[in-house]
């Protein structure tokens, strides 16, 4: 197995990680803590090792079709519903 990390997993595990940091600022500091909650979970789709247990467990390949649709998804209903910059705001205040 080669031990390099390709431009498009690197490019996933940081989309995992921005969606994973969006989905706890939606969480904690949110009026609603389920579209977090569900955020977070969407999120480990991009983390190469879970695509490739949940591979290894079902028999199923999350498509990169499937993977760029739901991030543009993520993005837009992070930025324009989900008012990520209010909810950032209100975490700053808190610390």
């Amino acid at each position: 197995m080669n031990s390099r990390l390709s431009i498009w997993q690197i490019m996933s595990w940081a989309f995992g990680v921005i969606v994973f940091l969006i989905g706890t600022i939606n969480t904690f500091w949110g009026n609603d803590p389920g579209f977090g909650i569900f955020l977070i979970i969407l999120s480990f789709i991009y983390f190469p090792p879970v695509t490739a247990l949940f591979k290894k467990w079902t028999g199923i390949s999350v498509h990169w079709a499937v993977k760029v649709f739901l991030g543009i998804f993520i993005i837009w209903a992070a930025l324009g519903v989900g008012e990520l910059f209010d909810k950032i705001d209100l975490m700053l205040m808190d610390f």
